[in-house]
């Protein structure tokens, strides 16, 4: 069994990660921003890309702004226990990624630009890490859901490497998406509800890699 004083910084196994639960976390209220529901299904024309940037609450905020997005949500992926709590999280015994769930219309905005604004509003060299916030949950990672983000996120990972200093690394890790699963109501558009709140984004008017 998971210990909750292991350290944040080790993944779990499948085996030893915490049991988690049968029922799911759902959301109660529609999008703060948007005004819609929150959960699927969602229309033909859209397409799903999972992210993780370290503490979701800014990375939500920075995605529900794009033009052609048509749903935002933050949650807790890439790891082994079902239907997680906040706390199972933080813990490092679930093994999930703090992420956020980006529905956009893909005429209006691409999946390149998407990745675009995921590289560069982040640390994507930081290991298990952002900024002051440690764990794994705050491991930088794509989760795609096609084939072609796959490649796409891949290939942009590539490009990417090649502007770094020598001796920086991307540890980003890309995966095709596992289960998402919806973070607690409290935590969905948090800086919509709490202006004030902690956001540990890089600003938008901020040009290039943050690690270069």
């Amino acid at each position: 069994m998971w210990s909750f004083e292991r350290k944040k910084m080790q993944m779990p196994s499948a085996e030893n990660a915490l049991p988690g639960r049968a029922t799911a976390i759902l959301p109660s209220a529609d999008h703060a921003i948007f005004k819609r529901s929150m959960l699927s299904p969602y229309p033909t024309t859209t397409a799903t890309l999972i992210v993780g940037m370290g503490c979701f609450w800014g990375v939500e905020r920075l995605f529900w702004q794009q033009p052609g997005v048509y749903i935002t949500a933050v949650g807790y992926s890439a790891g082994f226990t079902p239907n997680p709590s906040y706390e199972e999280v933080c813990s490092g015994g679930a093994g999930h990624n703090e992420v956020v769930l980006i529905v956009y219309q893909p005429a209006e905005i691409s999946c390149a630009e998407l990745l675009r604004l995921f590289w560069e509003n982040h640390n994507p060299t930081a290991g298990m890490q952002q900024a002051n916030d440690v764990g794994t949950q705050y491991r930088s990672g794509v989760y795609t859901t096609t084939d072609e983000q796959l490649a796409l996120a891949l290939a942009s990972k590539a490009e990417y490497q090649q502007k770094l200093p020598a001796g920086k690394t991307i540890t980003t890790e890309i995966l095709p998406a596992r289960e998402f699963y919806f973070a607690e109501a409290c935590h969905q558009q948090y800086l919509a509800k709490n202006p004030g709140g902690y956001c540990n984004m890089q600003s938008l008017a901020k040009t290039g890699f943050p690690c270069v």
